[in-house]
């Protein structure tokens, strides 16, 4: 746990929102995968890459 950890630093909705969105983005990074591995454009790359970076800022708690 990190040493500066503030419970209500986010409004509640705002902490909903990161929450529901922290389910969401395991499967659209699978869906992406293989979509990615099937039919490999440019454009599919580039949303995987982008699809992971927003679940590991999730994970860390940087959003």
């Amino acid at each position: 746990m990190r040493g500066n950890f503030q419970k209500y630093k986010h409004r509640p909705w705002f902490r909903t929102f990161r929450r529901f969105c922290g389910q969401l983005i395991l499967p659209f990074i699978i869906f992406q995968f293989i979509r990615t591995m099937f039919l490999p454009t440019v454009f599919d790359v580039l949303l995987l890459s982008f699809f992971i970076v927003i679940a590991i800022s999730i994970y860390f708690e940087i959003i």
